[in-house]
């Protein structure tokens, strides 16, 4: 008989490590697991120096969560273990958010730490204590596909969490579960916490980028890259110089304000130059492109590219989705064709891929 999480064996012989913020997310399938029978066991990843967080609310792996994700544990009585992961987190994330910025770029680190912590280092770790399931909180669905593994968007499309995940290998699919994929909405969510009697049931959801207190990561990029607000000149795609800014990392692709610029027509940020440390803004029709390249591209569907049917291509966490072609190229990058030109096409941002409901893959928006 297969159990919930696919496996051919009773609930209590199978072993699953749920990654635990903190947050209600991971509790509620900590608690859902182990009522179920299964051998949990709760991991929460330390990822930054959280002394100056404790306390404070918005903000993942920070102090007071390591606190709550070991109150839920003792409350379920379930192992739980605190990882230390600060150096790793600082070398794949925070280092590469903070380069990607100063390349004139806008970066995704929650992407980046799917991508190079919690589903590489933790997923290993889970291994090595003999388990044979990772669990985690995010809002996706895992099915099958013939033998074969699929990422499925959260039937709250609200909540979907997919973007983020588009890094996902098979080799981790076929590890990982996503035991609230199929929630109406998060109030089931929170009303299963309450039901568990765990106390993170009306903690408010995570905000902030986790090492970015309330959104001033100019602030965080000066701290670890002196130098980083190095000023320069504001340019017209003409070529006419505008004025004066004091730092690329204050401006992003499609942004409108704060420019401090007058002019007869609306004026955005097209591009930024970060070797010539230039802005160079424009009218919105400078903002439209339909054509552009991805690199790093991860595919769960090892089809993409080899026909001309339209897949649906998300350009940013929050956009609709637009109809589009991908042509895949050498060293793991693709041509993105778009049906119809899209504004703030941002380096940096994630190009992700769907048909229907299933995640394709992705890859990361370049300036090639």
């Amino acid at each position: 008989m297969v159990n919930s999480l696919g496996f051919d064996k009773s609930p209590a012989d199978t072993r699953v490590v749920v990654a635990m913020s903190g947050g209600v997310d991971s509790s509620v399938v900590a608690a859902l697991l182990k009522e179920e029978g299964y051998d949990v066991i709760g991991i929460t990843l330390q990822l930054y120096d959280h002394g100056a967080m404790v306390g404070k609310k918005g903000a993942c792996c920070a102090g007071q969560d390591i606190q709550d994700a070991r109150r839920v544990a003792e409350t379920l009585g379930i192992p739980h273990y605190v990882l230390n992961y600060e150096n790793r987190f600082k070398e794949s994330v925070m280092d590469d958010f903070v380069d990607s910025y100063l390349a004139g770029e806008t970066p995704i680190p929650c992407v980046k730490c799917n991508q190079s912590v919690k589903f590489k280092d933790l997923l290993q770790t889970a291994r090595d204590l003999g388990a044979e399931a990772m669990a985690t909180g995010h809002y996706v669905q895992r099915s099958l596909a013939g033998d074969q593994p699929v990422m499925l968007k959260a039937a709250d499309s609200s909540r979907d969490q997919s973007y983020f995940l588009f890094t996902t290998t098979h080799e981790q699919l076929n590890f990982l579960r996503f035991p609230l994929g199929h929630l109406k909405n998060k109030d089931e969510t929170r009303a299963l916490a309450s039901r568990f009697g765990l106390v993170v049931a009306d903690k408010p959801d995570s905000q902030d980028i986790c090492f970015v207190p309330s959104g001033g990561y100019a602030k965080v990029i000066e701290k670890l890259r002196p130098g980083a607000l190095d000023p320069g000149d504001i340019v017209h795609i003409d070529g006419t110089v505008m004025g004066r800014h004091e730092g690329i990392i204050n401006y992003t692709v499609g942004q409108r304000k704060g420019l401090g610029i007058a002019h007869a027509e609306p004026l955005y940020v097209v591009a930024v130059d970060a070797i010539k440390k230039q802005v160079i803004i424009g009218g919105k029709e400078a903002l439209l492109k339909q054509h552009f390249i991805i690199k790093d591209c991860n595919w769960l569907d090892q089809n993409i590219g080899n026909h001309d049917q339209p897949v649906l291509v998300k350009l940013r966490s929050a956009h609709p989705g637009v109809e589009a072609t991908i042509t895949t190229l050498e060293q793991g990058r693709a041509r993105v064709t778009l049906l119809e030109p899209q504004a703030a096409v941002s380096p940096g941002q994630a190009c992700v891929a769907y048909a229907n409901e299933q995640l394709l893959g992705g890859g990361w928006i370049t300036t090639e």
